[in-house]
């Protein structure tokens, strides 16, 4: 009698104990969902949902001028990833080795896997673009390198302006910027009236050294391909570098993290994520106050602010065509030349950030664990940067080693689209290796 009361209580004890710990994450999703409702900008937390990319309409600020169709995606996918366009090379040796992924590998969220991205002039590939390196017939100042850490190409329909500056684009944040666009040939072309993407696009397929045409999507095999993306254009100005750019431009919208867990708990799958990430969100939208800037669907905000982190040339890596004198470190100040952007830098998205390896615009935090201690800690480590520049919202956040551990699990796997790799071709017309197309990088990917 005596060990079955002893049995009846454990089972009573245990029934109630899981009852508490059922009623207590039910209790952390509805707190989350009620922090969320308070700090969506539209009318509930599904604000925050991505779109599914099922319905191309779906998908937000497009340009008008350049509407997205399959046929556009499908061609901006293989165009992103050719070598065979790599066509103007500072020196012949490089031609055709080189891609816009040379910069944005799938496998690393769609980033340059190392400090910072170098296409043309550069050799080698390694896992993930880690090992990438100076081709040994440039000088540095010949390499096609970039003066800031390499955005992701993820959730890029959140983005109006693009580069770290937001020089690119006609509208938004660019409104009243146009005494601006007169001191750069590559900025004018705002003049034309696009939005971000399309115009860095333009301005970058020059910048990178890279051709269409008509003899060249025909030597290719992509010209029934540009036929069907833009059959309203004469036949004179079809292949061209500005189709180019929109059909990369169409690929990239399509681009989101809508599998993340954070994605999936917002759609009513409540176990998607774990009660440590749940709570790391509570933090990110509540008492760590990161929704103060990162504000979107993907988490990303058109707005600028100075964080006093270090410039690329301050990471203690060995870069190229970037020092002190480059105007980039100024961030929007660089671009608009007003006193008052100075050092101000783009806020980004959040999403898949946890293989980058890299993070900020100088490439000077290496782990996102680093990035919420910078935060916390709220000391700015550029003594360049004035204080008065410094944006108010970073400050000391006073989160506890528990609390760091929970944010940080939310960024790292609670905004985590594990099957990125869907957006990636499996093979281009040419049938060139990619995302470069060198000799060492194909002996690195296995890729003959």
């Amino acid at each position: 009698m005596k060990k079955s009361y002893l049995l009846f209580a454990a089972i009573t004890t245990s029934l109630y104990l899981l009852s508490c710990e059922h009623d207590a994450v039910f209790g952390l999703d509805k707190q989350l969902a009620e922090t969320l409702d308070k700090t969506a900008l539209g009318d509930s937390h599904e604000w925050y949902i991505l779109p599914s990319g099922e319905h191309l309409s779906e998908i937000p600020n497009q340009d008008p001028n350049n509407p997205i169709t399959d046929a556009k995606v499908a061609l901006g996918k293989m165009l992103f990833f050719e070598t065979g366009i790599g066509l103007q090379p500072n020196k012949a040796v490089s031609k055709e080795t080189y891609s816009c992924a040379s910069c944005h590998v799938p496998e690393r969220s769609y980033t340059a896997g190392r400090f910072q991205g170098v296409a043309d002039g550069a050799l080698g590939f390694g896992t993930t673009g880690e090992l990438r390196f100076k081709n040994p017939h440039y000088t540095g100042d010949q390499v096609d390198a970039q003066g800031a850490r390499p955005l992701p190409s993820l959730n890029l329909a959140y983005v109006r302006n693009a580069l770290w500056a937001g020089t690119f684009g006609a509208h938004a944040e660019n409104v009243g910027t146009e005494s601006a666009w007169h001191q750069d040939t590559l900025v004018e072309i705002n003049f034309k009236g696009f939005e971000g993407l399309e115009s860095n696009n333009m301005r970058a397929l020059v910048v990178h050294r890279q051709v269409m045409n008509k003899a060249v999507a025909d030597s290719l095999g992509y010209t029934e391909m540009f036929d069907a993306a833009f059959p309203e254009y004469p036949e004179s100005e079809r292949y061209t570098l500005q189709t180019t750019a929109f059909a990369i431009a169409a690929y990239f919208r399509t681009i989101l993290t809508n599998q993340a867990p954070f994605q999936l708990w917002l759609k009513g799958e409540e176990s998607a994520m774990t009660e440590e990430q749940k709570r790391g969100a509570l933090l990110f939208f509540g008492k760590a106050g990161c929704v103060n800037c990162h504000n979107s669907p993907s988490l990303n905000n058109t707005k600028f602010f100075a964080l006093g982190v270090n410039n690329l040339y301050q990471s203690g890596f060995e870069v190229f065509r970037t020092g002190p004198e480059d105007k980039r470190n100024l961030g929007r100040g660089g671009f608009t030349g007003r006193a008052e952007d100075m050092h101000k830098f783009k806020v980004p998205q959040l999403y898949n950030l946890k293989d980058v390896g890299f993070y900020f615009h100088g490439s000077s935090k290496r782990s996102l664990r680093e990035v919420v201690e910078y935060f916390n800690a709220g000391i700015p480590e550029n003594p360049l940067v004035p204080k008065a520049q410094i944006s108010g919202a970073f400050h000391p956040l006073n989160l506890s080693a528990k609390e760091v551990d929970q944010l940080v699990d939310f960024l790292e796997n609670g905004l985590y689209d594990p099957n990125i790799l869907r957006y990636k071709p499996e093979t281009t017309m040419s049938g060139n290796c990619f995302p470069n197309n060198d000799a060492q990088s194909r002996a690195d990917m296995r890729c003959q």
